[in-house]
């Protein structure tokens, strides 16, 4: 489903993400990680046409990034980690902007939405009257995880989707994208929240610098490398190990 092979991106002197290889099949759900910096939104942001590689390819079920683009486009959603969207729109205006672009026929947009609504347990009046810009986190978080999905996307990339979502909204997410992966949908799931990536995803890769250091099922990464969780790996691979430490030390210079 999706295919990446030594893709890169480099920003002057830096390179955000240094020959990713790696291969997704349908109906995974696979945890992107990494600390802040390691070129996690950078690969995401190039595998949904945002950013162009400054070398190697990826493909998404065999449609070339670059050559075939559209195509690649007409088959993913994403939700950013920005929440950004038209804030001048009211819900409603906002969604219907994005189901056009997507060539999906207004009775249907129109059906997909309140379907999302029931989902999301909201009233129809919540999209009609206030424009984005005075919704709140979370409520504008369930307009751009309605947009993503509208058009029954193939391949889902979420950056930091639990962001501003209340605890019954974050439950339905996880049960959501894991009914997306057993109907056959492949999503990749970029957060912080190791936890929830441990429960929910059935197979973890970590990067730090923009490579790949470990890629695998979270309870035999666990394993394998003898650390008590997937938190604990992750800071050991990733360089905070010293964190409690640290958070110690740190701790002291407010006592008097």
């Amino acid at each position: 489903m999706i295919k990446l092979q030594s893709l890169t991106k480099v920003f002057g002197t830096q390179r955000a993400v240094d020959g990713l290889t790696l291969e997704i099949p349908s109906g995974e759900i696979v945890g992107l990680l990494g600390p802040n910096g390691a070129g996690k939104s950078t690969t995401l942001k190039m595998l949904t046409g945002m950013l162009e590689p400054t070398s190697g390819t990826a493909s998404i079920e065999g449609y070339d990034l670059l050559t075939e683009s559209m195509e690649v486009r007409k088959r993913v959603g994403f939700v950013p980690d920005s929440g950004a969207v038209f804030e001048s729109l009211t819900g409603l205006e906002y969604l219907e902007m994005i189901a056009a672009l997507y060539g999906i026929p207004s009775a249907a947009a129109r059906e997909r939405i309140q379907q999302f609504l029931a989902f999301f347990d909201l009233g129809f009046d919540v999209l009609t009257e206030k424009l984005l810009g005075a919704y709140s986190k979370g409520m504008r978080r369930k307009v751009v995880i309605t947009a993503a999905l509208l058009h029954n996307p193939a391949v889902v990339f979420f950056d930091e989707p639990l962001d501003g979502l209340d605890a019954n909204a974050a439950v339905g997410f996880k049960a959501l994208i894991q009914e997306l992966a057993r109907e056959g949908r492949t999503i990749v799931y970029s957060s912080h929240v190791l936890d929830v990536v441990e429960r929910v995803c059935d197979r973890v890769i970590i990067i730090d610098k923009g490579k790949v250091l470990m890629d695998g099922a979270p309870e035999a990464l666990v394993k394998e490398s003898g650390a008590p969780s997937l938190e604990r790996l992750f800071t050991h691979l990733t360089g905070g190990d010293d964190l409690e430490r640290r958070a110690a030390d740190f701790a002291k210079t407010f006592r008097s």
